[in-house]
């Protein structure tokens, strides 16, 4: 059984079907971390939320940091998504889709969609990471 965003998130994302931002939200679903539910929310955050501003991998790890650590929670999330983001951007550089995909002009392309997987991958990679220091810190 898979027991980490690294081997869940890919996998729905190349495989299952599930966009970048559901990939992640529903790895969570799956490790027992959030709600089904919560995967509906996740679908709109795709492809930069409509206009490509926002990676959806990094939206779809936002949900989830979110939802664990928010208002209700622990009220850590902002500074765990500012953590989240200088991770992301150490390797990518940015977390606006259109930029990240700017040699791709074609949205559903194979390429693409390979490409992108690197996305989802390093961002279920982070959210391992960071919810596993959390653990160890609490």
């Amino acid at each position: 059984m898979d027991k980490n965003f690294q081997t869940i998130a890919p996998k729905l994302f190349l495989e299952e079907g599930f966009s970048c931002s559901e990939s992640i939200v529903k790895s969570a679903y799956k490790l027992g971390l959030v709600p089904r539910e919560l995967v509906n929310v996740a679908t709109s955050f795709c492809g930069g939320m409509g206009s490509g501003c926002l990676c959806g991998a990094v939206a779809g790890s936002q949900i989830v940091l979110g939802y664990l650590h928010g208002k209700y929670q622990d009220n850590t999330a902002r500074s765990l998504a500012k953590e989240f983001y200088q991770r992301f951007t150490k390797i990518h550089k940015v977390t606006c889709c259109k930029v990240l995909t700017r040699n791709f002009k074609e949205f559903h392309s194979p390429e693409r969609k390979k490409h992108c997987s690197n996305m989802v991958y390093d961002c279920a990679k982070i959210l391992d990471e960071m919810l596993a220091e959390i653990k160890i810190n609490a």
